[in-house]
């Protein structure tokens, strides 16, 4: 959605010379109205029956995903008040680590993007199944993802305009199906539906760890306002603000229709539904007409968050790509998109899709988000790592010891959070995961050989992780401030939100 929230720049303000545009700026209602925009998304339609089979631990695995969620939110608030510029969850390990860590993140972080696309496509089958059978029809539901995850791409090739218009409608008619089942299903939820705590049978906290892992796919956005801290007014205060409030704002919403689902729908017969959300209401009203209703929206939603997200895609792409770090064609843009970054993203995520479902139609959802659960760990590890390297080196003579220790346990936290992700998304998850990582391995070894082996960017940082504003090893400038924002940064940000 183009955020309407957004004003012109005043002349004074400052621009993105490399892009030669002038930077949007919004305020705090807006970068909350960002934050909850880009968490709440198609994810949530599925997810309560993807986390059913582990019992109701998985609604305390809610609980604690989101305490760890607010931690990474105050995580991102407190580095944006060092780089207050726009690439977040990419510039921060940079600044902290060189350029080979901040390439790590960027690319971990563009794999999340495009592997979550192929998990949203999947999602959206569900539902598409509810309208049109397809019975377990897996080239049925393979073509059906890939037109799900194509359609919004063609917003993308027409121009950024088509973008907003797209992402208008579609996240009206998001909150419409949840709005219903979260605050309406608490009406008719029943105790004995909920199942046992843990239905695995093999012990609660391997259920925990591993259904924190599929939820944290419903979290993704978390890290938006830092991903936009350029277009932020005052980024130093509310990026904190607006990812803590956006966080808590977006947790209540799917709380509310999780508790709803897991109560309206019996667990068995939650278990095996591909539409939850269309399942419960039904349960409620009777008949099909009501889950009709919710799958047409459902779909609509899940089509608009691929809208939003197709763009994210192609924004870390660009901004790796302006300081070197991506191949130069993820730097083009056209009609305000970088349409070859939004191209590779959209096969890849295809022949992702592909690759899934030759194994069969089964799990398809819940191996893809367990797949991008790690991805996007591997960025926020990072992030968190940078910022203990901060708190431990010289900047921390300068920090109160209140703030000082606030600081290494959210940090702490935060870096914990991310690691137990990563062990639940299981072995499977970990191993694919870590191919794709390190694929990427050899894309910045040919970038760097073909720069002559210097590993640095125009208006980019060394490799020895300090930027040309003048920042030390221990980031605190020469004079004696803490380092600056380099210059390396995602150039204009597209006014669009991008839903999860």
């Amino acid at each position: 959605m183009r955020d309407s929230g957004a004003t012109p720049v005043a002349p004074d303000q400052p621009t993105d010379a490399r892009a030669g545009r002038r930077a949007s700026r919004f305020g705090l209602a807006t970068a909350v109205a960002l934050v909850m925009g880009n968490i709440i998304g198609g994810g949530i339609f599925t997810l309560p029956a993807t986390v059913a089979p582990y019992g109701t631990v998985s609604i305390l695995a809610f609980a604690v995903l989101t305490v760890g969620a607010v931690a990474l939110a105050l995580l991102f608030g407190r580095l944006t008040e060092r780089s207050p510029v726009t690439g977040g969850l990419y510039v921060y390990p940079r600044d902290a680590f060189g350029s080979f860590a901040g390439f790590l993140s960027a690319w971990s972080y563009w794999t999340t993007t495009w592997a979550s696309n192929a998990a949203l496509a999947v999602a959206a089958v569900g539902y598409v199944n509810v309208l049109v059978p397809l019975h377990d029809n897996a080239a049925a539901q393979a073509g059906v993802a890939l037109a799900c995850l194509w359609l919004p791409a063609v917003a993308h090739f027409a121009g950024a305009r088509s973008v907003g218009l797209v992402q208008v409608v579609s996240t009206v008619l998001k909150f419409v199906p949840l709005l219903l089942v979260a605050v309406g299903g608490l009406f008719f939820v029943r105790a004995e539906n909920f199942g046992s705590f843990d239905a695995t049978g093999e012990g609660w906290p391997g259920a925990l760890s591993a259904s924190a892992a599929l939820l944290l796919y419903s979290y993704l956005g978390v890290e938006s306002a830092a991903m936009c801290a350029g277009e932020v007014r005052d980024p130093k205060r509310n990026v904190r603000r607006a990812s803590v409030l956006g966080t808590v704002g977006a947790a209540v919403v799917y709380l509310l229709g999780i508790v709803s689902v897991f109560g309206i729908v019996p667990h068995d017969r939650l278990v095996g539904s591909s539409a939850p959300f269309a399942d419960a209401v039904n349960t409620v009203v009777g008949g099909s007409v009501g889950g009709v209703v919710v799958a047409l929206a459902a779909v609509t939603s899940i089509v608009g968050a691929l809208n939003g997200w197709i763009l994210m895609t192609a924004q870390v792409s660009y901004a790796a790509a302006l300081d070197g770090l991506f191949p130069a064609a993820f730097a083009r843009r056209h009609r305000g998109i970088p349409r070859f970054g939004v191209l590779v993203g959209q096969v890849l995520a295809s022949a992702l899709i592909v690759l899934n479902y030759l194994g069969g139609t089964a799990g398809v959802f819940q191996s893809l988000v367990l797949i991008t659960s790690f991805t996007v760990a591997v960025p926020y590890l990072l992030s968190a790592a940078a910022q203990l390297r901060w708190l431990v080196s010289g900047a921390r003579a300068r920090v109160r010891p209140l703030r000082l220790g606030r600081d290494l346990l959210v940090a702490g936290v935060s870096f914990a959070f991310s690691l137990w992700l990563i062990a639940g998304a299981g072995q499977a998850a970990v191993y694919q995961g870590t191919l794709l990582l390190f694929a990427g391995v050899l894309v910045y070894a040919w970038l760097v050989g073909r720069r002559g082996g210097d590993g640095v960017s125009e208006g980019g940082v060394s490799e020895g992780g300090a930027s040309e504003s003048g920042a030390s090893q221990n980031g605190v400038s020469e004079n004696g401030g803490e380092a600056g924002a380099p210059k390396g940064k995602l150039g204009p940000a597209l006014t669009v939100t991008a839903e999860r």
